[in-house]
């Protein structure tokens, strides 16, 4: 499965060729163990763009992003989507005006990640402003696990509701919905998981981007932008029935997008233009301090400056901590942080989620030393796929790890948890080229009756599985990778850039553009790489490199997080062009991401 070091040929540009690479194709270089690629950006959209203003730099990373002119960089939010084209959104509006009107009882049936709690808290917040009778109930994950199953609704059915909504899960929950109709409980389905093949609950409605027909043009809308999606519909709706009246008294959902942008990132769905849209929507309020108080609290325990708030800050800083306490103790606590209307209230809970995400990375951290130590025996770089178990290991924290071995190793990894009762929890991560639900459903297909039950996409999965089908199980997915993944595909690591930067190109200007891009997944935050003369180079903090460099005679600071290994004199660089913000001063500076020696 090993591929040989290829050639990548840059096409040739009508810009004034960069001094190391007139003309020539380059190899790919192996760095550090992984293997260094250029992006090729299109040179048609690469002059287009200059054409409107755009810089050459900017314009080379967009045009390597699949933008081909200004147009597709409007975040406005009058480019949205409409409403009307998510199937069945419309219908799902009228079935809740007539509940608001008849008073009836609504349960929001929450997820307990990141996008499930922003999405419960939009559910909530955005139909009590439209004047509907509504409560939340987020699953237990040890107990009940995910979705609505039979046993959540239940639960759900001591409350009396009339209608159960919900909220990044459903799709899956086929006897969840059956109980739920035999107790005399309408559904409304709202989620963007793909339906499993020739199965739908019997639900009263389901909006999906992914369902069968939807013409909706985001299929990549996370739970957290369905749900905002529906509330617009609602508010149509209530408009035409003359309930609600424009700039008078109907909510402003453009003030529930600092949660779904939120929801955007860290649910790490791909950035298309309507996602990006979404998260600069919301990036404006957060910066602007008009973001609720529990986005403050999080900012605040999470020392980010708010004011200069980017979609990394939501996705490494902000994310991780609401997402600890649906890891380790209960997501009704991040949701009643998003919920608080007040500072006060607000920044208590933030605490405690700050308090949960310290504990999660100590579980973490001691679940990855015994997973190298598991990775050791196995021998990771024989096999295409890594599966893991411990007996000891924390059912809410082997996503984590399954995403940093998948990292480490650059193979799909899915690591198991005891769940009692004979049974292990699973939860997967994958690498691009392999789909990771499709593995699983060819393994469900091959061997019936091996996996209990499994759900997810195309880089994440959960499943369940009897304890001692964990071996069969581990052969029969290293199985289903080799055979999708096909002899063309390789799974040696690959780092991409955009290439090399001139000294001129290096400004704070390019640094201030890139900080308030919008990047994340299927629009990656951009990474450069050159050849620099290393002049000085510090230890500092005891575990970074500080160093000053030199390129084609011009002098600019770097910083190598968590490295102490010095530099040769010379070194082929992997860095991101950032702002140093000094005692008032602004300085360019290089974060070393990687380097080649």
């Amino acid at each position: 499965m090993k591929s040989p070091l290829t050639l990548i040929n840059r096409k040739e540009s009508a810009l004034p060729p960069r001094p190391e690479n007139r003309g020539l194709t380059r190899k790919m270089m192996n760095l550090n163990g992984r293997t260094l690629r250029r992006r090729t950006p299109d040179n048609e959209a690469v002059n287009s763009l200059i054409a409107t203003g755009i810089s050459p730099p900017l314009a080379r990373i967009y045009a390597a992003r699949g933008i081909t002119s200004a147009n597709d960089l409007d975040t406005g939010i009058l480019g949205l989507a409409h409403y009307s084209k998510l199937l069945h959104a419309e219908k799902a509006a009228s079935l809740l005006a007539d509940a608001i009107r008849d008073g009836k009882k609504l349960l929001c049936i929450g997820d307990f990640d990141v996008d499930g709690a922003t999405a419960t808290t939009v559910c909530v917040q955005g139909l009590r402003a439209m004047g509907a009778n509504i409560a939340y109930l987020v699953p237990d994950r040890f107990r009940f696990g995910y979705g609505l199953s039979a046993e959540i609704v239940r639960v759900a059915a001591e409350r009396n509701p009339d209608i159960l909504i919900t909220v990044d899960n459903g799709m899956s929950s086929i006897e969840g919905v059956t109980e739920a109709n035999r107790l005399g409980m309408q559904v409304i389905i709202t989620d963007h998981h793909l339906p499993i093949k020739g199965i739908t609950p019997e639900a009263a409605c389901i909006v999906n981007p992914n369902q069968e027909g939807c013409p909706f043009p985001s299929k990549n809308l996370p739970g957290v932008g369905v749900i905002w999606y529906v509330l617009a519909a609602l508010r149509a709706e209530l408009r035409k029935r003359g309930i609600l009246e424009q700039d008078s008294n109907e909510p402003n959902l453009y003030q529930l997008l600092d949660l779904v942008a939120l929801g955007v990132i860290a649910d790490v769905v791909k950035l298309d233009r309507n996602n990006r849209i979404l998260v600069e929507a919301g990036l404006k309020l957060i910066r602007a301090g008009k973001t609720r108080p529990g986005i403050k609290a999080l900012f605040q325990v999470a020392k980010t400056r708010i004011q200069t708030a980017c979609s990394s800050d939501l996705g490494f800083n902000i994310g991780p901590r609401l997402n600890a306490a649906g890891r380790l103790d209960d997501m009704s606590q991040g949701i009643e942080c998003l919920l608080s209307d007040n500072l006060d209230r607000a920044l208590p809970l933030a605490q405690t989620l700050n308090d949960l995400n310290n504990e999660r990375k100590s579980i973490e951290s001691d679940m990855k030393d015994s997973a190298l130590e598991i990775l050791e025996v196995v021998k990771a770089d024989q096999r295409n796929a890594l599966i893991l178990h411990d007996p000891s290991w924390h059912q809410g924290v082997i996503g984590i790890l399954a995403s940093r071995l998948k990292e480490q190793y650059h193979r799909p990894a899915i690591a198991f948890a005891d769940a009692g009762d004979g049974l292990l929890k699973g939860s997967g991560r994958s690498v691009t080229g392999l789909h990771l639900r499709d593995a699983l459903d060819w393994v469900n297909k091959t061997h019936p009756g091996l996996i209990q039950k499994f759900g997810g996409h195309a880089a994440a999965c959960g499943l369940t599985l009897k304890t001692q089908n964990l071996a069969p199980f581990t052969e029969a997915f290293e199985t289903a990778v080799t055979t999708l993944l096909g002899d063309e595909t390789s799974l040696d690591p690959v780092i991409e850039t955009d290439g090399e930067l001139t000294p001129h190109e290096m400004t704070l200007e390019l640094a201030d553009e890139l900080a308030l891009g919008i990047w994340g997944q299927g629009f990656p935050e951009p990474l450069f790489d050159g050849k620099f003369k290393v002049l000085q180079q510090s230890i500092v903090g005891e575990k970074h490199l500080k160093l000053r460099l030199e390129l084609d005679g011009a002098q600019i600071a770097g910083i190598y997080f968590f490295n102490t290994e010095l530099l040769p004199d010379e070194a082929t660089l992997v860095y991101a062009v950032c702002i140093n913000e000094f005692n008032g001063l602004r300085s360019l500076q290089l974060i070393i991401r990687d380097r080649h020696t």
